[in-house]
């Protein structure tokens, strides 16, 4: 039973941060019986026309961890892998969000880079929002889950499917060579730092691309938030504005996305939802990604943000610009009303 080896060590893969604090929406469930969960679910997908009901309440209310548990006594009672089954018996959108809960965040953000790389013309919005909004410990264990998955290398990949300063951004930014953040405020550094951005962009004629990735790839969050405000006492514009008017396309994008998440990584993805959001229906893909990939991280927060900033709980707009079996998957993982 191969996949039943692969899902007990799927267990060591799931990454909580280690460091930073948690607010998920989704916690593990007390008095959990994985026996009890996989023959429902079993049982939901035999019945005619399927009983997506039973699959949502089940698989959007238990962690990472117990759905791992679920799956492999699935296998076990059912002699089938519970992901194919769960393939087979959903289709459309909550068919993504279902599949995406199958896997551990590791897994899912290396499965949603490969999907952005995936034949002729890239998903440049999908690479900028993981590779510009993930930790270091975050992006080192997808790395070594893409190597698992798909038998490549991230970097390999990023490098074929991108080109010029947006690659080079990006590869820094994979090489995971970021500081660790240090209790010792260096403020030497910080004034180089800030001089450095400054005279290697607004100062120059032409942009020195370089020196700004060096500088906001290789350097630790706390450090550069600082070096952001001590920014502004050399240029007449802050570290947003610089970057607006120093560079153009998905190279723009990618700094914008660093700076927003050293500043406010959960007003981040509560923007990339208004916007996923705005006008009729919704961008059913970005919606999925950010609701499934942070909901035992701290979507809770992303929640928060969401209402200061649309005046509006996310809750109540993802009802508004969704429906069905999707619509009831999304409010479980997003867990009420603000």
């Amino acid at each position: 039973m191969a996949l039943v080896a692969e899902y007990l060590k799927q267990l060591t893969l799931t990454h909580t941060g280690g460091k930073d604090p948690t607010f998920p929406t989704v916690h593990p469930i007390r008095d959990f019986d994985p026996s009890r969960d996989a023959a429902r679910i079993d049982t939901a997908i035999k019945t005619k026309g399927v009983d997506e009901q039973t699959i949502i309440d089940i698989l959007t209310r238990r962690s990472c961890d117990q759905r791992t548990y679920i799956a492999f006594e699935y296998e076990k009672m059912a002699k089938k892998d519970m992901t194919t089954a769960l393939k087979g018996a959903l289709s459309g959108s909550v068919e993504a969000v279902m599949l995406g809960l199958m896997k551990t965040p590791a897994q899912y953000d290396a499965s949603e880079l490969k999907g952005s790389m995936k034949g002729l013309g890239t998903d440049e919005e999908t690479l900028i929002e993981i590779v510009c909004s993930r930790s270091t410990q975050e992006l080192a264990e997808i790395k070594k889950v893409y190597r698992e998955m798909f038998k490549k290398e991230l970097e390999k990949d990023v490098a074929g499917d991108t080109s010029g300063d947006f690659a080079k951004l990006l590869m820094a930014l994979v090489q995971t060579k970021r500081d660790e953040p240090s209790n010792v405020v260096d403020y030497e550094k910080i004034d180089h730092d800030a001089q450095a951005l400054y005279e290697a962009g607004v100062k120059r004629k032409g942009t020195d691309v370089v020196t700004w990735i060096a500088i906001m790839s290789e350097r630790s969050v706390p450090h550069l938030r600082r070096v952001f405000d001590r920014y502004t006492s050399y240029s007449p514009y802050d570290i947003k504005e610089s970057i607006r008017k120093e560079v153009k396309g998905d190279l723009e994008k990618s700094f914008l996305t660093l700076v927003e998440c050293f500043e406010n990584r959960q007003l981040y993805f509560a923007s990339r939802l208004s916007e996923a959001m705005k006008g009729k229906g919704a961008k059913d893909k970005v919606v999925t990604r950010i609701i499934v990939s942070r909901c035992e991280v701290d979507l809770m927060k992303v929640r928060s943000e969401f209402k200061k900033q649309n005046g509006k709980s996310l809750y109540h707009t993802v009802s508004d610009h969704t429906k069905g079996d999707y619509q009831k998957a999304l409010l479980s993982l997003i867990g009420g009303d603000d």
